[in-house]
């Protein structure tokens, strides 16, 4: 086994990588983020048609006005943002089944629908800092957070700490791994220095006895906490190496570990509805909401789209060149002059059904009564997580998000009704926290799937569909090209409609300049 074999083995049993190259006195570095967009100036004015008024069309409008262009901006929606939605005390939502809801969130308190982190290699912080948008820390990982399970085995219907689980598997894990390398177990090319750094590392990080052995660590967390005086506290023992196997959490492990899910995530001040308005404050352009387009057409010269205006009206607008941002979940059934290879392309990429919760309680009972300062408590239950809030720690009231739940688990919740989704978060929620029944005040449930201008989380391609139809959509049909964190390898996030938003109006800026 040679060191980069171990490091992988590290890695893959969920690990601390970064530690174990530490041991070895290995380094690596951070992936640097994106700098401004600097292309050249148009001489000539070109009018570009936006189609959405979400993160990626707002860049597009600010990025192209900056270059000399003129452009309009049609949203469907009564509010910008697209998925960076921020939920507030006026927030109204109805769904494509007619269902209605109305915020009655306090006017202070805000619940983030949508997009929320953003990790530190993304270009949406360039963006921030460019538009003077204010950002703080997003508690992602904390381990005094919950893992909440049922049928499951011996650890069934038992709310445990993170911090609990992960400190025993990691002690087991080294306890294995230390006896392996100790007892020249495997077919090491480590050299008798390196296995013996090696061990002492595994003894330390796993908090192995002197016989290498786990069993148990003040890691884990106290019975009785230490204080002072005789007080130093009861550890607490450790669970049975098969029962936490059972329990089954390596996809919660996975999501705190990815390239994007870093431990120190960040978020915008005051909502994720503050990029929007940011931009919004730089385009000069208008922007026209309740503007649903009807119809998608070329021109000898460019394009023209088909609109309602807020009277229900069918209008016109001509432009040079388009950028469509709707999602091809939306844009498909949009009658169009899109070419054969085009429409079945965008007929082809299936969205991420999902769901996203926000409730409001009359005291912020997690951290006075639990002592957790955001993180997030996961569950095999529906509601699948609960986002505890990573600022205003110690106001009175807060809002949580009570669920974020994919595919089938958001099917199935879609389909409720608002009084049914509210009945199960709430009883799914107070198996964790008790509190719930007690403390709740109101909620605000946005299933993604069925909000009609949107119809689905996110693009879901396959390693085929990356090969063959990815390529496709991300080249200009005639003057028009497509935009969105669909159009990116960041399906999802707020930087994969920033990148693709900033791709295409370098191409199209590239291709103005060569007709000259």
């Amino acid at each position: 086994m040679k060191r980069r074999d171990f490091l992988s083995l590290v890695a893959a049993s969920a690990g601390s990588t970064y530690a174990a190259m530490i041991a070895l006195d290995l380094l690596s570095q951070p992936a640097k983020a994106s700098k401004k967009l600097e292309l050249k100036p148009i001489n000539q004015p070109k009018t570009v048609i936006v189609l959405g008024a979400g993160v990626a069309g707002l860049c597009a409008a600010y990025e192209l006005e900056k270059l000399g262009y003129h452009c309009v901006i049609l949203e469907a929606n009564n509010r910008i943002g697209g998925r960076c939605f921020t939920v507030r005390n006026t927030t109204k939502s109805t769904e494509i089944d007619g269902q209605t809801q109305q915020s009655t969130f306090d006017e202070d308190l805000y619940f983030n629908a949508g997009a929320t982190r953003i990790a530190q290699h993304h270009v949406t912080l360039d963006y921030c800092q460019e538009l003077g948008v204010p950002i703080e820390p997003f508690n992602h990982v904390n381990e005094a957070a919950y893992y909440y399970q049922v049928d499951v085995g011996k650890l069934s219907n038992k709310k445990i700490r993170i911090r609990e689980i992960k400190q025993d598997f990691l002690g087991y894990k080294n306890e294995l791994l230390a006896k392996a390398i100790n007892q020249d177990a495997l077919d090491l090319e480590l050299t008798k220095e390196d296995q013996e750094k090696l061990v002492t590392f595994l003894q330390l990080e796993g908090n192995l006895s002197p016989d290498l052995f786990y069993k148990g660590s003040r890691n884990r967390g106290y019975s009785t906490l230490p204080g002072a005086s005789l007080n130093p506290g009861v550890i607490e023992s450790p669970f049975d190496l098969s029962a936490i196997i059972q329990y089954g959490f390596s996809w919660y492990i996975l999501n705190e570990t990815t390239f994007n899910h870093q431990i120190s995530l960040l978020q915008i001040v005051g909502g994720i509805d503050q990029l929007s308005k940011a931009f919004v404050n730089k385009i000069k352009g208008k922007i026209s909401l309740e503007s649903p387009v009807q119809e998608i057409r070329k021109t000898t010269t460019g394009v023209k789209i088909i609109y309602l205006d807020k009277q229900q009206k069918r209008q016109s607008i001509t432009g040079d060149y388009c950028i469509c941002t709707i999602p091809l979940t939306v844009l498909k059934s949009i009658p169009s002059d899109f070419s054969q290879p085009m429409k079945q392309a965008i007929s082809s990429i299936p969205y991420m059904a999902t769901s996203k919760v926000g409730l409001q309680f009359k005291r912020r009972f997690w951290e006075e009564d639990d002592r957790i300062f955001g993180g997030i408590s996961y569950t095999n239950q529906n509601i699948t997580q609960i986002f505890y809030p990573s600022d205003h720690f110690f106001s009175q009231k807060g809002i949580l998000v009570g669920a974020y739940n994919y595919e089938e688990k958001a099917q199935y919740f879609g389909n409720l009704s608002i009084q049914e989704r509210e009945k199960l978060v709430l009883q799914q929620g107070s198996k964790i926290h008790p509190q719930y029944l007690e403390e709740f005040e109101s909620g605000f449930y946005v299933p993604w799937h069925k909000l009609p201008y949107n119809l689905g989380g996110w693009a879901m391609y396959n390693t085929d569909m990356r090969k063959t139809v990815y390529p496709q959509l991300n080249q200009p049909d005639d003057h028009i090209y497509l935009a969105g964190e669909h159009l990116s390898y960041y399906p999802g996030w707020i930087t994969g409609s920033l990148e693709s938003s900033r791709h295409v109006v370098a191409q199209l800026n590239e291709r103005v300049h060569s007709l000259g």
